[in-house]
């Protein structure tokens, strides 16, 4: 792509010239460096605790990794309202697949989850000493970490804390990226402990989550070892290896449950199989909801919102979303029970656990709805809320600049379905449990799994199980663009819409606001390695297309 090649070498000119000029030069330890010395870690206890806790920071973000999970597909977009949300078009650039090699988006992820797995292989390094629980966790994280620049990425420096720290990082992909990653989760789940379902002990690392994980791994297996080139054909001893490890994960107890939005609270459920609790789930509830929509947290922040033709993925009426009366009540738009709904007024205040009132009367937050949010807002009273210019306070379905065109620039406060998973309702939406894994993507695995040549069920009984419990019409047969939409109305906003997308094809494919000349261009699939590591790391190899 020409039109990046300036950039490079301006950039490449810029690190040089930095590297000259500077004279008290600080190596910071990332994932191309390391402290001289290294003997291992005196307290690998608390170097997992501090893993946890910069894991937790980076998934609870709702940029960064998230931004480029999620916005980067047609689950959500952040449109620019007046000068909210402009941010030198980081956002419009990142759903309209523009992005470059310096966004803050791309290069803070890569230098993320690299320092995470180098600290996990610090613990794991033999003269850390650590325990065999602390080493399982550890392995496990590192997987994790590793998985997340492999698919993001699709190259891994990996630096063996037993060498120098003068060699530089070998650099790992494809099959040799995925082997490694098995690997570490075998010994994962040979170590961690088997967690029992429903416990509410779920933060973290059990054998399920390192189940799932695997899954996940040996379902992508194909596209992480083409890279950008023609997917390998799907290897059928993989897929009968999801079923087995889905299954495996269900002789722990856990399984489907019904209250979609209740799993989304802090009790414990059959569901959750891993969650972190060192983040804010605020991200999620208050970037998309309008400045009026509630005082809890100081109001919404009225940037994240979803494409109608997302929202219609879901049954029910298409142009409004209601409950009858309350959060409590029943759906009268026709909408199966994950596009949730809009309330008339809030919730009468009964002192239920990890609820706050407002003057004794409602619930703090309970005017707002679930899942999504489209047409007139309400206020705790049953009051039509009003925008900060006076206008009816209704989200509509598309976005448009003031002239009334089509547009991610220049929009009204009033523009886009808002998303609500997570409810300030529950906890002002400062309790830290933002779920990662749950069985509902481990049941879809199998699904897939089966889809793709596995034995062990029937796929379109395991998606109508699920959708029995959802309140959706049953399908009569699965087919692979079936079981992608299933997964996009079962997992919005959980980390796994973009990788799906291109697990079967469709990341690429034109939507509202994507331009033109991205559409259909395969290099997209991967991000740009930083131009600031390809320096530091001669082993790295710039992705195709940039």
């Amino acid at each position: 792509m020409k039109r990046f090649e300036l950039k490079f070498l301006s950039l490449a000119f810029l690190a040089v010239f930095g590297l000259y000029s500077c004279t008290d030069l600080e190596i910071e330890e990332t994932d191309s460096f390391i402290s001289e010395g290294f003997q291992g870690l005196e307290d690998p206890q608390s170097a997992l605790n501090q893993l946890y806790n910069q894991i937790g920071g980076q998934l609870g973000d709702q940029a960064n990794t998230y931004a480029l999970t999620s916005v980067t597909t047609d689950e959500q977009l952040v449109p620019t309202r007046g000068s909210d949300w402009g941010d030198n078009g980081r956002w419009r650039k990142l759903h309209q697949h523009e992005w470059g090699f310096e966004e803050t988006d791309i290069l803070t992820p890569f230098d993320q989850w690299n320092s995470d797995q180098l600290l996990a292989s610090q613990i794991l390094d033999e003269r850390s000493g650590a325990t065999s629980d602390v080493a399982a966790q550890a392995r496990f994280l590192r997987a994790w970490s590793m998985y997340m620049i492999l698919d993001l990425f699709g190259q891994v420096p990996f630096r063996d804390t037993q060498l120098s720290s003068s060699t530089v990082p070998e650099v790992l992909s494809g099959a040799a990226a995925v082997d490694f990653i098995i690997a570490d989760l075998d010994a994962a789940i040979a170590g961690l402990p088997a967690t029992a379902a429903g416990s509410g002990q779920h933060n973290k690392a059990s054998k399920a989550a390192a189940r799932l994980l695997k899954a996940k791994v040996l379902l992508n297996r194909s596209i992480f070892e083409s890279q950008l080139g023609e997917p390998s054909p799907v290897n059928a001893a993989d897929m009968q290896e999801v079923v087995n490890l889905v299954d495996a994960i269900a002789a722990d107890g856990y399984a489907l449950e019904s209250g979609y939005f209740e799993m989304f609270e802090s009790g414990p459920d059959t569901e959750t199989i891993w969650f972190i609790d060192s983040g804010n789930i605020g991200n999620r509830i208050f970037n998309g909801l309008h400045y009026n929509s509630t005082g809890l947290g100081g109001g919404g922040w009225n940037g994240f919102s979803t494409l109608a033709e997302f929202y219609d993925l879901f049954e029910g009426d298409p142009n409004q979303n209601r409950y009858a009366s309350d959060l409590e009540s029943a759906r009268i738009d026709g909408q199966e029970e994950r596009r949730g709904g809009v309330p008339n007024i809030g919730v009468e205040w009964t002192g239920r656990p990890g609820s706050s009132d407002a003057n004794g009367i409602y619930e703090d937050g309970s005017n707002v709805g679930n899942g999504f949010l489209l047409g007139q807002q309400y206020s705790l009273t049953g009051a039509a809320l009003q925008d900060r210019q006076g206008n009816p306070l209704e989200f509509s379905r598309g976005f448009v600049d003031g002239n009334g065109a089509p547009s991610l620039i220049n929009n009204s406060e009033r523009t886009g379905i808002r998303l609500m998973k997570y409810n300030p309702r529950n906890g002002g939406g400062f309790t830290n449990h933002v779920i990662v894994m749950r069985y509902a993507d481990a049941h879809l695995m199998k699904a897939e799994a089966i889809l793709r040549g596995a034995s062990g069920g029937d796929a379109t009984a395991l998606v109508n199980e699920l959708r029995t419990l959802r309140d959706a019409t049953l399908l009569g047969s699965v087919s692979e663009s079936d079981l992608l939409d299933e997964r996009g109305r079962e997992l919005y906003c959980e980390w796994w819409r973009r990788n799906d997308m291109i697990r079967f094809g469709q990341y690429t494919r034109q939507w509202e606001f994507k331009s033109d000349t991205e559409t259909g261009n395969a290099a997209r699939n991967l991000f740009p390695i930083p131009l600031p590591q390809l320096l530091a790391n001669p082993n790295l190899v710039q992705n195709p297309g940039y």
